[in-house]
């Protein structure tokens, strides 16, 4: 049994999950545990590596088993060495995406079978899901706006994939919603990133510390 807090990010490209959990890091300390900030795929020198083959704009003769594959070696080596022990240690981790975004991308997205997804997920994770899940909501067409506005930002592959991905993408996080509410909490992407901040430390509050 783990005895630390995990608090997965989700949300299409775009969506600025990754803004606000770097906004979230200082609020979440003042409760006075450790807090562990990391991301997927990456997070660890394996898994970033594998992070680097995925997302090269130049790969794009990649399979989409193979992309899927990919993710879920990348996960299983962050899990062991990122995830399994500050939980164990009692901290809390903020995850920039986990098991949730290869359903949404490889899944809606790519049309992949969940089922097999699922099955992927539960192996490579030995069922271990996160506590609370805060899903970043945005239209695909605003998502993929922001990137094109964001001059710092490099263009990975699945940047590039056309806007009826990205739609798919939505509605697979959308369907996940409905079927775990109890876990997922929708937050508005749309708003300004105050607001959004504001929004997902209620939620956090709300589910974890009240």
């Amino acid at each position: 049994m783990t005895k630390g807090l995990f608090i997965s990010l989700e949300g299409p490209d775009g969506a600025g999950k990754t803004t606000v959990l770097q906004q979230l890091l200082p609020h979440l300390q003042a409760y006075g545990r450790e807090v562990i900030t990391t991301r997927e795929p990456g997070g660890v020198a394996i898994a970033e590596e594998i992070r680097n083959v995925i997302l090269n704009p130049e790969h794009t003769a990649m399979d989409d088993k193979t992309e899927l594959l990919l993710f879920i070696a990348a996960r299983r080596q962050h899990l062991k060495e990122r995830i399994l022990p500050p939980l164990e240690a009692g901290s809390i981790l903020l995850v920039d995406r986990f098991i949730d975004s290869s359903v949404a991308y490889q899944g809606f997205g790519r049309g992949l079978s969940v089922e097999d997804i699922n099955w992927l997920n539960q192996y490579a994770t030995d069922g271990l899901k996160p506590d609370l899940t805060l899903y970043f909501d945005i239209d695909a067409e605003e998502g993929l706006a922001r990137i094109a506005r964001n001059a710092d930002r490099d263009v990975d592959r699945l940047d590039m994939e056309k806007a009826d991905m990205h739609r798919r993408v939505r509605q697979g996080y959308l369907t996940i919603l409905e079927q775990e509410p109890e876990r997922l909490v929708k937050i508005d992407a749309s708003q300004p990133i105050e607001a959004v901040v504001a929004d997902a430390l209620a939620v956090i509050k709300e589910r974890l510390f009240s």
